[in-house]
């Protein structure tokens, strides 16, 4: 250290010589926690974080929706479906189970009841389900549903394949949507297969 540096130490020691930390007290008072009861709130936290889950996490995309042609047929298959199955969902073979109308919806408020309906018709165990979203004919923006329902339904994994329904259903302005099994039938299923080789 040089002498320089040193005078500086020293006067500085100096003039803070008689500085006294000042005492602070706390801001905030901590509530007392009895042994375990931490672990119950991050419990309870957790339980109220999963419970609103599924509600929050919708999946389907608000992006960029490519327009279709009012009288386009919507039509998807993922792979794994049979021609069979996907032939007679096209020609409305399959009993209706479930039927969401989506007349005087908005996109947002279309994409909340999409996301909804798919998940309870999976919960119920409703394999057919046909959604109403008309053609937008005349409008200044035709098919602004019907082309949100040909982005949004691929993007479910619960949707196997969907189809442009039937005249008697609706023609063009609704789709037909066939859902998985949900795990709870796949069980059920494997079990009655194995009964059934016993």
């Amino acid at each position: 250290m040089s002498d320089q540096d040193t005078d500086e130490l020293k006067a500085f020691q100096n003039a803070m010589g008689d500085v006294k930390p000042i005492k602070q007290t706390s801001r905030v008072t901590l509530a007392q926690t009895t042994p375990g009861s931490d672990r119950i709130n991050v419990l309870a936290r957790r339980e109220a974080a999963t419970a609103r889950a599924p509600e929050t996490l919708n999946e389907l995309s608000g992006e960029f929706v490519e327009p279709v042609d009012p009288n386009a047929i919507l039509s998807f298959q993922r792979p794994g479906v049979q021609h069979g199955v996907f032939r007679n969902l096209r020609l409305g073979k399959y009993a209706i189970e479930a039927r969401l109308d989506l007349h005087r919806h908005s996109v947002e408020e279309a994409r909340q009841a999409v996301f909804r309906f798919v998940r309870d018709c999976l919960q119920h165990d409703i394999r057919c389900a046909l959604i109403t979203h008309g053609k937008g004919e005349g409008r200044k923006q035709p098919a602004v549903l019907k082309s949100c329902m040909s982005h949004w339904l691929p993007q479910l994994p619960e949707v196997l394949a969907f189809h442009s329904a039937q005249k008697q259903h609706g023609a063009s302005g609704a789709t037909y949507i066939l859902i998985r099994k949900s795990e709870r039938k796949r069980q059920d299923n494997l079990e009655r297969h194995q009964k059934r080789r016993l």
